[in-house]
């Protein structure tokens, strides 16, 4: 089972094919951090036994899970529940090739959603929208307080 912590080792045909396809693409670059294969953050000695780097993985999944489910529980209860996932994603990152991945995915669809929101003309919507609707909440709370008064729920009348 290949689960794309050990790609050094087992290179498969289609995985040196895109590889070719991509050097004769582009000869002059070298080759970036983001572009090298994954490999298996596991200590040496783990990488030596299969049944240990096996091991390892498993439990690597399961504290990933357990972060994860956590940040998912923290989205409907106080907590920081998007760092909880990422964190979550980043662990799995460390041993598997799909995860490692989609935290890059992640990373550059954030990046892109941080500078589109950091562009004025985006920005400068954004504020008179808020204000916009700030003005249409307060109208209508006036509107209602004009109409019913300010009452307690439990009866009692301010004045």
């Amino acid at each position: 089972m290949n689960t794309g912590s050990d790609r050094e080792t087992n290179e498969s045909a289609a995985e040196s094919a895109v590889e070719s396809a991509a050097v004769e693409a582009d000869a002059d670059a070298e080759p970036t951090a983001e572009e090298a294969p994954h490999v298996s953050k596991a200590p040496a000695f783990i990488k030596a036994r299969r049944g240990l780097h096996l091991s390892w993985q498993v439990g690597v999944f399961i504290v990933g899970l357990a972060v994860i489910g956590a940040g998912v529980a923290m989205l409907v209860l106080p907590g920081p529940g998007w760092v909880a996932i990422f964190a979550g994603l980043a662990i799995w990152a460390t041993e598997f090739a799909w995860a490692h991945f989609a935290l890059r995915w992640t990373k550059r669809k954030v990046s892109e959603a941080t500078q589109k929101a950091l562009d004025p003309k985006v920005r400068r919507r954004n504020i008179i929208l808020t204000s916009v609707g700030l003005a249409i909440a307060g109208i209508a709370i006036g509107v209602y307080l004009w109409t019913h008064g300010f009452s307690l729920p439990w009866g009692d009348k301010v004045e």
